[in-house]
């Protein structure tokens, strides 16, 4: 027997997928082809109301996965907001896990500034969560230092687990897995060993990806572009992560920790799954 499996072969097979509460038709349509207990993660949309996300992870659980919906901190206009919220996805929909942002309001809509003030408020453990999700930004935040971004990120991991969850570290999607493997390796160093998925963008359009990542205030800068294998002088086309999953899972080592992908589907659900399946099969050891 001969192995010519692709680097990406072991991080690619615990994948999780970002899914708004519009798009639960097109998940429900691919479902049978996503691993039983998959993570889905539902966004905090600003068009979307708790009932539809609420709706959306209970329609999550229906299908088999794991749901973790969003909490946008500016968004939400009280404490009995958040503890109605988080009481109703526990009793409803079976959420163990939930994702805390600060969100893009620059003036909150009640009493939490940022995603530390909802982990304070005992929400979270008190309602039967046991894993919160915080976000990563390995190629830079636009509001926050180097420094700031790494006294937030241990402030929150340690918060959570004093109150007894589980923290897990999601990042924003990349496009420079050498980046990416710095961060990572700066974090452990630090002593933060928490599980992280990295955010990876699903294959679409090139400008459609251009303007996620000017939208969410991600490097891109020529050189990024083509580390992700994309020319900037063609906008046309579709590309998938081929290159920045198989330079990401050929960096990573024990010491990086534990590490899967999360993916964004920007070019459409079905065409994430097909492009997963399609990595995996080409990863997939072959003999002779």
């Amino acid at each position: 027997m001969s192995f010519t499996a692709r680097p990406g072969s072991s991080i690619i097979d615990a994948y999780s997928l970002e899914v708004s509460a519009k798009d639960i038709p097109a998940l429900t349509a691919v479902a049978p082809r996503i691993l039983p207990g998959s993570m889905v993660s539902i966004p905090y949309l600003p068009r979307e109301d708790n009932d539809a996300r609420l709706t959306a992870a209970q329609a999550v659980r229906r299908l088999g996965f794991e749901p973790m919906p969003h909490l946008s901190a500016r968004r939400i206009s009280s404490l009995a907001e958040l503890d109605a919220f988080v009481k109703r996805a526990v009793a409803e929909a079976g959420v163990e896990r939930c994702f805390v942002i600060a969100g893009d309001p620059s003036t909150p809509m009640g009493p939490f500034s940022d995603s530390s003030s909802l982990i304070e408020t005992g929400v979270f453990e008190r309602s039967g969560i046991k894993v919160v999700g915080v976000g990563g930004h390995p190629e830079g935040h636009p509001a926050m230092s180097a420094a700031d971004r790494w006294d937030v990120l241990e402030r929150k991991c340690d918060s959570i687990g004093r109150r007894g969850m589980t923290p897990l570290i999601v990042t924003q999607f990349a496009f420079d897995a050498d980046i990416v493997l710095t961060w990572l390796k700066a974090l452990r160093e630090r002593g933060i060993d928490h599980p992280v998925r990295v955010g990876v963008p699903g294959p679409a359009g090139v400008a459609v990806l251009a303007r996620y990542a000017a939208l969410c205030g991600v490097s891109a800068c020529a050189s990024m572009w083509s580390k992700y294998g994309i020319s900037l002088g063609k906008l046309f086309g579709t590309a998938g992560p081929d290159v920045f999953v198989d330079r990401l899972a050929a960096g990573l080592t024990e010491a990086h920790g534990k590490v899967s992908l999360h993916f964004f589907p920007f070019g459409g659900i079905a065409q994430s799954v097909k492009w997963i399946e399609q990595y995996r099969a080409r990863a997939e050891p072959t003999t002779r």
